[in-house]
């Protein structure tokens, strides 16, 4: 029988960066890696068990959200038709798009009797515009997904902008009846030059764009097409986290604010 050791499972805290930072003797087997522990802040804890839906059938904004503890999340995605103009600006078409995917869904969750109304509604909608000011969103075929991914390459830098718009219900009855935060995100990309038409149809052909606005997801293979960025990169991933939970700290500052002026009204009455 062999003297050796197998490793014992993890501690419950965290190593120190000093230890983390020493080298180790490869373990005599593996063990699965722990996800990080999730982040202790009030606003989040103050959500935990409570509804909280995100109005987008984006896995990405999902899987984004999931790594600052949103875990739980409802997905109902808004099934209104996104009709707004191209001739808005981008900043406008974004916004206005995403406010209607969380009203809706607002509207349509507030009065659940079976699950009650939500406690926090996040909505984001992204474009990708050409230098030229072209707004582009998913490809429709294989043919326009290389010749969008050949334009970005040929034409230089194009701007990602993603808006976000969180919402949540106010105790009062007064119109109209919710606190919402709404930002807009803009991040410069720059494609490689070099990136040849036999690489783009390769990519085109993995399908890994086809459901991305402009056609191309920066977090998977399709970081062989960029050169660089200027701005934050989830946001071209499709929701730009810093922004998000600055949304959602406002918003409930905001409810909280609101239900206490609320109670210091109805002592005085």
């Amino acid at each position: 029988m062999s003297d050796t050791k197998q490793a014992g499972p993890p501690d419950e805290a965290p190593p120190s960066y000093e230890v983390a930072a020493k080298p180790i003797a490869a373990p005599a087997r593996t063990l699965p890696l722990r996800a990080p522990l999730p982040l202790d802040l009030p606003v989040l804890n103050a959500l935990r068990g409570k509804r909280v839906i995100l109005a987008s059938a984006s896995p990405r904004r999902k899987q984004l959200l999931a790594q600052i503890g949103l875990t739980n999340l409802e997905v109902i995605p808004s099934t209104v038709p996104e009709a707004f103009p191209k001739s808005l600006s981008p900043f406008e078409y974004v916004l206005q798009t995403a406010t209607q995917k969380a009203t809706t869904i607002y509207a349509a969750e507030l009065n659940n009797t079976r699950l009650g109304e939500p406690a926090l509604i996040i909505a984001a909608d992204t474009v990708v515009v050409t230098l030229l000011g072209q707004i582009l969103e998913k490809p429709r075929s294989e043919v326009q997904h290389i010749a969008m991914l050949k334009s970005l390459r040929d034409t230089g830098a194009h701007k990602v902008f993603t808006a976000v718009v969180v919402m949540a219900p106010l105790e009062s009855a007064q119109d109209p009846g919710y606190a919402l935060q709404t930002s807009v995100e803009e991040t410069t990309v720059r494609f490689d030059k070099e990136v040849t038409d036999d690489m783009i149809v390769a990519y085109v052909k993995t399908r890994e764009g086809a459901d991305k606005a402009g056609g191309y997801g920066i977090q998977g293979i399709g970081a062989i097409l960029v050169e660089k960025i200027e701005g934050s990169f989830d946001n071209v991933v499709g929701l730009p986290l810093r922004v998000t939970l600055r949304l959602i700290e406002k918003v409930l500052d905001e409810a909280i604010d609101e239900e206490f002026t609320a109670f210091e009204d109805d002592e005085e009455a």
